[in-house]
């Protein structure tokens, strides 16, 4: 696989991961642990254990919180994310502490299992930085890619396996998408064919527009030369899901890392241009629309 990261500095962030887990085990020793089971997703998943002293909880709280901060990146490198519904992509790494909320999306499992899935991508990114750097192969680092399209191939990617890996991104930025907006009820295609579409959205049918008037030159083009760009946005979705996702899915034929890269890249494009768009939900949602931008 091509990056444009070191060995050394994959090293360096796998020795992060390392010091985060220490840190973190170190604070797990002073808490309780349960499950999302066992909060029943009501209550949190840590809290402090009786007898403990506050004042060293708090001092190992903050070298968590600092351990994080650094092995933090070593996620958003290889693309360790996990998908929660509801809430979409997330780093468990960064957002430890979430543990401690009420209805924590988080459980000490989930932080412990990035951990080591983290520790093993890096471990294949170095054995590939190796072998390139051998070979004198030019960098090219995926793991750049929007974290939703990137958080659906990396773990197939790191594999060699490139046509899941472009599958799992395309459906994945599908089911992101579907979840924010409630439209888990229709196929693929037609989603985006409506959710694209021109007008407004509708209640329990809502739109991603492209901001900005309709006369301005980022909505449609001068002297009427081009389509605009909110109709363009539509056919490229609709486009990439037909040929590009449903290849994927529904043919084995195995696709080299170059063409699994420019698909990828193009889904990537697709994901950045649909986080500019804003959210028209309709009349019942009356004032939002233009209000709540759909950034990831």
């Amino acid at each position: 696989m091509s990056n444009e990261y070191s060995e050394d500095y994959l090293r360096k962030l796998r020795d992060a991961v390392e010091r985060f887990e220490a840190a973190f085990d170190a604070w797990m020793a002073t808490q309780v642990e349960s499950d999302h089971m066992s909060s029943r997703g009501l209550l949190p998943t840590v809290w402090t254990d009786d007898g403990q002293d506050e004042a060293e909880v708090r001092k190992l709280e903050l070298n968590v919180a600092e351990a994080a901060g650094l092995a933090a990146r070593a996620v958003a490198v290889t693309g360790a994310y996990i998908n929660i519904a509801g809430i979409g992509v997330i780093d468990p790494i960064a957002n430890w502490s979430f543990m401690s909320s009420p209805k924590a999306p988080l459980a000490p499992r989930d932080v412990r299992m990035t951990s080591a899935n983290v520790k093993g991508r890096l471990d294949a990114m170095i054995a590939d930085s190796e072998a390139t750097a051998e070979a004198g192969i030019p960098s090219f680092a995926p793991a750049q890619f929007h974290p939703v399209v990137w958080a659906g191939a990396a773990a197939h990617w790191t594999t060699h396996q490139y046509r899941v890996a472009v599958r799992e991104a395309a459906e994945g930025l599908t089911v992101h998408w579907k979840e924010r907006l409630g439209r888990n009820n229709v196929d693929d295609t037609v989603f985006w064919q409506q959710t694209l579409a021109p007008g407004t959205g509708e209640p329990g049918r809502p739109k991603l527009v492209w901001p900005g008037e309709r006369e301005d030159k980022t909505v449609k083009s001068m002297r009427g030369g081009l389509e605009p760009l909110a109709k363009s946005l539509n056919a490229l979705a609709t486009g990439l899901n037909l040929t590009v996702r449903n290849v994927t899915t529904h043919t084995r034929a195995e696709l080299s890392e170059q063409e699994a890269m420019e698909r990828l890249a193009a889904y990537s494009y697709l994901a950045r241009l649909l986080d500019h768009c804003e959210i028209d939900r309709g009349e019942a949602d009356e004032g939002a629309a233009g209000s709540g931008s759909g950034n990831a």
